[in-house]
């Protein structure tokens, strides 16, 4: 095996890593996984048993791995403060030991509002959240084990959506999975901009940038900017097009409600959180990212809302549509 082309992927069974994986698979790598219950092989992947919290699990799995990609996550946003910084751990021990690169999918947690409306890759990072305050330490370790020779790359994007993005924005935000569209519900008030990330072409960037390891730097990070929605209503505006339903209810999201709920339901203390994200017009400068890959891979709005809603069983299958409709046009 040309374990140069090995890729551990930390995650396989979410939205981010399952798309990450794809992608490698397509790329030519040969690609393992670990996970606390499954083992041997499926879609393509080698399935070891271990747990991402155990470093001499993670250690093992990536063993001869040129590339450990961490996209694992506490589910249900649930004991982030407990979970995610020794996961990390384990992933730079195991990225010590063996050699590899690690690639950490980012988000806009890491920023307040005194970096917007445009963020670079040198965008002052003042979270104002937990979580926001949990993903700059993130970077911050990342960027320590670098002096040490651990070499990583963190690719940050907006709000994520796809055929199998998992819990995000637009599965349980903007529509309802596995019913037919009867309305939109919208986050943010129009005229707010806002970032979204189609996951396919995300996964195939994060690839194509980690294949030019000799122009990336020991600690690095760079920036995906995906589908900008400049008036906070193109997304919604997609989804009828896409549904055939014109005239297709928009409701406001209700943020009352989720603020009186949020002392009892962590998924509503959490959203809440985040509602500063929807306030205010937030974009991510991708000139990096352009200066080299030439392109950031991009699939047409009305064609990604519709293999997701297909994917998140909002809508039937189409005759043309095929397994291409999952990952992004090649630029």
């Amino acid at each position: 095996m040309d374990t140069t082309r090995t890729a551990l992927v930390l995650g396989a069974t979410g939205g981010v890593g399952g798309e990450v994986a794809a992608a490698l698979r397509r790329h030519g790598w040969q690609v393992r996984s670990l996970h606390r219950t499954r083992s041997g092989h499926e879609s393509g992947i080698t399935w070891t048993r271990g747990d991402a919290m155990r470093p001499q699990d993670v250690i093992a799995a990536a063993a001869g791995a040129a590339l450990i990609v961490h996209a694992v996550n506490p589910p249900g946003y649930r004991n982030w403060d407990r979970l995610v910084l020794p996961m990390l751990e384990s992933t730079i021990a195991a990225a010590r030991a063996t050699g590899a690169r690690i690639l950490l999918p980012g988000n806009v947690y890491n920023y307040g509002p005194d970096a917007f409306p445009r963020l670079t890759e040198d965008s002052p990072q003042h979270p104002l959240t937990r979580k926001g305050a949990i993903r700059v330490e993130m970077e911050r370790r990342l960027a320590a084990a670098a002096e040490a020779g651990v070499r990583s790359l963190v690719v940050r994007a907006g709000d994520f959506f796809g055929p199998a993005a998992g819990n995000n924005w637009f599965s349980q935000g903007l529509v309802k999975p596995g019913r037919a569209v009867s309305s939109v519900t919208l986050p943010g008030r129009p005229g707010i901009g806002h970032a979204w990330a189609y996951l396919p072409d995300l996964a195939e960037a994060m690839v194509r940038l980690v294949e030019r390891e000799d122009r990336l730097a020991a600690f690095d990070n760079v920036h995906f900017a995906g589908h900008w929605d400049a008036d906070g209503m193109a997304m919604a505006a997609a989804i009828r097009r896409v549904t055939g339903k014109a005239d297709l209810p928009l409701r406001r999201f209700p943020w009352l409600l989720a603020r009186l709920a949020s002392p009892f339901v962590t998924l509503f203390r959490e959203i809440v959180e985040m509602r500063y994200l929807w306030q205010e017009p937030v974009a991510l400068d991708n000139s990096r990212l352009v200066a080299l890959l030439g392109a950031e891979p991009h699939t047409p709005l009305d064609e990604a809302v519709r293999a997701t809603l297909t994917g998140l069983g909002c809508l039937e299958p189409t005759a043309a549509q095929s397994s291409a409709a999952r990952h992004p046009h090649l630029v």
